[in-house]
């Protein structure tokens, strides 16, 4: 009996991790000098200055932001922090069959970013695991991506797609938004694997704005509600938030 549980264990892991993984990471403003007030013979502009753009994050400065495993004891090693794969090396898939539904895949895999990494965690008290990306993004495009995000979770509920593993169909659940970063919204996608892979597959996804940049943090499980662990999320995006500035 013992000998087919392992059995199960995994088969059902191995069918998820092929899920996971087709559901797929400072500058300073420059200061003006000032000016000596205008004589009586010059007049005063009344173009206002023009703001000055924060660069974004680079790939160097997300990889030294991103957790380390000493600050992670309940994870196992590595935990480094990879770039994607460069576009068109790896498999492509056909878009999901609800559009609306398309802006909870891009957003949280950081897609249209600037720069982006990803780090995958290996939990000692779950083999699903979870999983970050952190993304920048140039002066206002993570307020917009963001706010495409909302929009789709108000109106998606459903959507098919096809993964390494063949075909799946999702089904989204939200949450309570967390009191995370200036913005962040929670929510779980439900994938049926069938009584021989021990239930459905559960992924939580908690997705982060600070500033220019947005992160996702995932926890997958099978049959039950797991949650990535708040802590360090909190540590996560205060050092970004701390990296930015203000």
């Amino acid at each position: 009996m013992q000998s087919r549980r392992t059995r199960l264990t995994a088969t059902a892991a191995g069918a998820v991790i092929g899920l996971f993984l087709a559901s797929g990471c400072a500058p300073a403003q420059d200061q003006k000098s000032a000016t000596e007030a205008p004589t009586a013979t010059e007049a005063p502009s009344a173009a206002p200055s023009a703001k000055a753009s924060v660069a974004p994050l680079t790939v160097a400065q997300l990889k030294s932001l991103a957790l380390k495993i000493e600050e992670v004891p309940q994870a196992r090693e590595p935990l480094d922090a990879r770039e994607p794969l460069p576009e068109g090396t790896g498999r492509s898939f056909p878009p999901v069959s609800v559009p609306a539904c398309r802006p909870l895949i891009d957003v949280r895999n950081g897609e249209a970013s600037f720069a982006r990494v990803f780090q995958h965690f290996n939990w000692k008290e779950n083999i699903m695991g979870g999983s970050s990306t952190l993304a920048s993004y140039e002066d206002g495009q993570a307020e917009r991506r963001f706010a495409e995000l909302k929009r789709s979770l108000a109106t998606c509920r459903h959507y098919e797609g096809e993964g390494f593993v063949g075909p799946y169909s999702a089904t989204v659940t939200t949450e309570a938004p967390p009191e995370f970063g200036e913005e962040a919204v929670s929510f779980r996608e439900i994938i049926p694997m069938g009584p021989a892979n021990g239930g459905d597959r559960n992924e939580q996804f908690v997705v982060v704005r600070t500033g220019n940049t947005i992160a996702t943090f995932t926890e997958l499980s099978i049959g039950k509600d797991l949650f990535f662990p708040p802590e360090l999320i909190t540590r996560q995006v205060e050092r970004l938030r701390n990296a930015q500035p203000s």
